[in-house]
């Protein structure tokens, strides 16, 4: 029956889902037509909201191509691809292989979303070619389903950002330390229960071998071993090839880290995440030319985050400015109370993502007026904000634009992929959702 139920999954999405750049193209169109028919704006306003947005991002886009590109290289290094070649060859069936691929995905990822995502991808390439019978689409559905822990983990823009000094509703709620957030008792249990589960939904979705889409692994190696480096004959060449250039710089910066966290005490947040994670990449990419043909590799993947993340901001433009979030929001918040808010709250916020895919905007959008529900609601403070956060990351099993770094890696579509992700979404909703409402 499960399977039944997957198959017909897989088709619907295949049938109905399309490119990731149209979905965004029909999301600003639906978003203008609701601002009109539930918010009584004129086409004039919505246009000016969508125009008047439409850059807003700029500054969190540009960190948000940095934490893929900068997980990308740091992830095809050397030292971590003989790790994912290791235990790509400690796998010998289909079956032990999509688990394992969720599993290292997901611990991945809740280190760092790009680095999940990079690494999950890459390592569903490595079991391709070692693995016989594997089923490709579903093994880059398991790998991409690993994002799904990532707002619970280290790099939670919302965990993160509540902690920092400074923060948009420090006057509101103050500085809500990790411990409540990323590392409290129910966030960690609710993680622990996806890491437990998920991968073995993901192993309950895999067809019989003879269905199985299965790639060339021959083809798989070519593409990964690239082109030979160029002969070393000048001055300019020694440069671009010298291994002392990089590690004076990338020791320069683990200085720096180590300054940063010691010395200052510094916390977890997008920049020094990404600043460890390029000094690193340089260092154990040995060479500045190996990184730099790495980074290129990397850039591919970005390009649909740097074309559609404007018109996310804009649609963003147009859901707060029309005061379309606001409307969803508050009809959630109009049928809570302080035992069932929070599950309110991570529904509401799993809707508000299909339309404001970023962890970071969504908190901008949402913030206020579930804070302020929180507290007359006396309910946590903490426990809402995540439950806004777990909403960001749930649907995203469904909203194809995260997963554009993993299927450029796979070379795949997002209709290939997203049927079985479907299943993951109604699962992972229910273990989040109980989890935020019944565990203390």
């Amino acid at each position: 029956m499960f399977q039944a139920i997957t198959n017909r999954s897989v088709r619907m999405v295949e049938r109905y889902l399309p490119d990731p750049f149209i979905f965004v193209l029909v999301l600003t169109l639906l978003v203008f037509a609701l601002g009109m028919g539930v918010e009584r704006q004129s086409p004039v306003a919505m246009v000016e909201f969508w125009g008047g947005g439409f850059w807003n991002l700029l500054t969190f886009g540009m960190q948000m191509v940095l934490v893929l590109t900068t997980g990308f290289v740091l992830a095809s290094t050397p030292f971590f691809r003989r790790i994912l070649s290791a235990l790509a060859r400690s796998v010998s069936t289909p079956g032990a292989a999509i688990v394992l691929v969720t599993l290292v995905s997901m611990v991945a990822a809740w280190i760092n979303w790009g680095f999940g995502l990079v690494i999950g991808a890459l390592f569903a390439r490595q079991l391709a070619q070692v693995v016989p019978r594997v089923d490709y689409r579903l093994l880059i559905a398991s790998a991409y389903s690993g994002f799904l822990v990532w707002h619970g983990g280290l790099a939670s823009s919302i965990g993160l950002l509540i902690a920092t000094e400074g923060h948009f509703t420090q006057d509101k709620i103050g500085i809500v330390s990790t411990s409540d957030t990323i590392f409290a008792t129910f966030n960690l249990l609710i993680v622990l229960a996806i890491i437990i589960i998920i991968p073995l939904v993901n192993r309950m979705m895999m067809g019989p071998p003879e269905k199985a889409h299965v790639v060339d692994p021959e083809k798989l190696r070519e593409e990964e071993e690239g082109e030979e480096l160029p002969p070393v004959e000048t001055p300019a060449d020694r440069l671009e090839n010298s291994v002392t250039l990089a590690q004076a710089v990338g020791v320069m910066g683990l200085v720096f880290i180590g300054y940063y966290f010691i010395a200052n005490s510094g916390t977890l947040n997008l920049n020094i995440v990404n600043f460890t994670f390029l000094m690193l990449g340089i260092m154990l990419h040995g060479r500045p030319s190996q990184f730099l043909r790495s980074l290129q590799e990397a850039v591919k993947g970005a390009s649909g985050i740097i074309i559609q993340f404007p018109f996310y901001a804009g649609i963003m433009g147009m859901m707060i400015d029309s005061g379309l979030a606001a409307t969803i929001s508050q009809g959630f918040v109009a049928i809570s109370n302080s035992f069932t808010f929070p599950l309110f709250a991570f529904l509401s916020a799993g809707i508000v993502n299909i339309f404001v895919p970023s962890g970071g905007g969504q908190w901008a959008v949402q913030a206020d007026i579930m804070l302020d529900a929180a507290l007359a609601l006396n309910a946590d403070v903490a426990r809402t904000a995540m439950a806004v956060a777990w909403g960001d990351a749930w649907t995203n099993m469904i909203q194809p634009f995260w997963a554009l770094p993993a299927l450029a890696i796979a070379g795949l579509r997002a209709k290939d992929i997203m049927g079985y992700c479907l299943i993951v979404l109604v699962v992972s909703g229910v273990i989040i959702g109980a989890g935020l409402v019944f565990i203390p």
